[in-house]
């Protein structure tokens, strides 16, 4: 799984690094930023929940 999250969307509101610390992060601009490039397996369910509950709908989520 890899996750991407459009800085043109993301409104930096911070739920996500709130759900998953380990593979999101707000960047110095105030915006949230991937920390790895790809998601292990123990996080992915963090992460869904994550993209799901983010306001801007700015987490998108591929199974590469």
């Amino acid at each position: 799984m890899k996750v991407h999250v459009d800085t043109d969307l993301c409104a930096g509101f911070g739920i996500c690094v709130g759900i998953c610390p380990e593979v999101f992060e707000l960047h110095d601009d105030g915006y949230a930023t991937v920390l790895p490039s790809e998601v292990p397996p123990e996080l992915q369910d963090l992460v869904r929940r994550a993209a799901s509950q983010c306001p801007a709908q700015a987490i998108f989520i591929t199974d590469d």
